[in-house]
């Protein structure tokens, strides 16, 4: 791995280098310090491969849908507005609502790829994942990175929990979620998420062989979070619902 100190002729690879103003000299921290800290900060970002290399720029729109162009175009907007003004004072997070295959994942790393630019330290987490790692985290023959996910998920400066509500759910798994919800909104800690759960009860139909329907109720995000995490979410984060469109992972392979 190329290091700060192998490659920096400015300040030797100490970080910092000698100016002079108005004839006294002094030290002040060298440009490649910010790019060696970015640098870092991705490395320990737990971001999966396949979303390495996701940006804001690299969004695939739908080419021959204008209406469903549209609707995506709204979001990406609200999403590049909320990279640009991180952080705020309110709603310092963002929850991104949809159907699978939307592209809420692309967008949710590639705003937290724009925070690592600026930054700041963001951690990536798979939601069923992070709970798994949590509950193994009790037994004592587990390793230290499962032992600290848990504090990990709650002190981090930026996290990103990917298809939230995605678990089986018990009282465990709701007291624990309510948890590093309740802590993250109560401390300002920013947290982006997203669902493949809608926020609001919904019914569909669904045509059976016989020319018959059958009515299911969809689970909504309050069911398989707890309404306090749910309402804990909305105090904390900007709500973006993605709009009805072609699976985005067939979308991004043509």
């Amino acid at each position: 791995m190329t290091t700060m100190e192998s490659t920096c002729t400015v300040c030797d690879g100490t970080g910092w280098k000698i100016v002079e103003r108005a004839g006294l000299s002094g030290a002040e921290r060298c440009v490649c310090a910010a790019a060696t800290r970015a640098r870092d900060l991705k490395e320990s970002s737990n971001i999966p491969p396949n979303y390495e290399q996701a940006s804001l720029d690299n969004f695939q729109m739908p080419a021959d849908n204008p209406v469903a162009r549209q609707g995506l175009g709204t979001v990406l907007m609200q999403v590049r507005s909320f990279t640009r003004e991180f952080p705020t004072k309110t709603r310092p997070g963002l929850l991104l609502i949809g159907e699978p295959g939307t592209g809420k994942t692309h967008l949710a790393v590639a705003a937290m790829r724009a925070l690592l630019d600026k930054g700041h330290e963001c951690l990536f987490y798979d939601y069923q994942n992070l709970l798994d790692r949590i509950r193994s985290g009790y037994d004592a023959a587990s390793g230290a990175a499962d032992r600290e996910a848990y504090r990990a998920a709650l002190d981090v400066e930026v996290l990103l929990l990917d298809d939230l509500g995605a678990h089986r759910v018990t009282d465990w798994v709701e007291d624990t979620v309510t948890a590093i919800i309740t802590h993250r909104c109560n401390q300002k800690k920013p947290l982006i998420a997203t669902t493949n759960l809608t926020d609001e009860e919904r019914v569909r139909d669904f045509a059976m062989p016989g020319g018959e329907k059958k009515t299911i109720r969809e689970r909504t995000l309050a069911e398989m979070i707890g309404t306090r995490a749910r309402s804990r979410l909305h105090e904390m984060c900007r709500v973006v619902n993605m709009p009805a469109v072609e699976d985005y992972r067939v979308r991004r392979v043509r």
